[in-house]
């Protein structure tokens, strides 16, 4: 599976929430029943520092997922590009790259 890019805002210091659907070669949504998964926000890509998104399966079956912050973690997370990716770990432990691209952070006033 090639990671499908998705460049994406967040406005620091507020809840955030993307929902994506996988997609199989077909084109339908692939059936994630029994995946684990991880999704992580660096600065650069060969940055010490990451910032996990909440990761969660909204429908498995359909291939729906979320990734979320909340306002508490964007508040921690300084104004800028960043780069971030989703990881699927199939039922055998392969590892493939769903999605990635760079996050645009917004800095708060408020």
């Amino acid at each position: 599976m090639a990671a499908a890019t998705l460049n994406l805002s967040i406005e620091q210091g507020t809840d955030f929430e993307a929902t994506f659907t996988v997609r199989n070669k077909s084109g339908s949504g692939l059936n994630l029943l029994s995946y684990t998964a991880n999704s992580t926000l660096k600065k650069h890509y060969t940055s010490t520092t990451s910032h996990p998104f909440t990761f969660s399966f909204v429908d498995r079956s359909a291939g729906r997922v979320s990734i979320a912050m909340t306002s508490g973690q964007t508040s921690q997370l300084n104004g800028g590009r960043y780069v971030y990716d989703v990881v699927l770990i199939s039922p055998t432990g392969t590892k493939s790259r769903a999605l990635e691209g760079f996050v645009m952070v917004s800095p708060g006033v408020s």
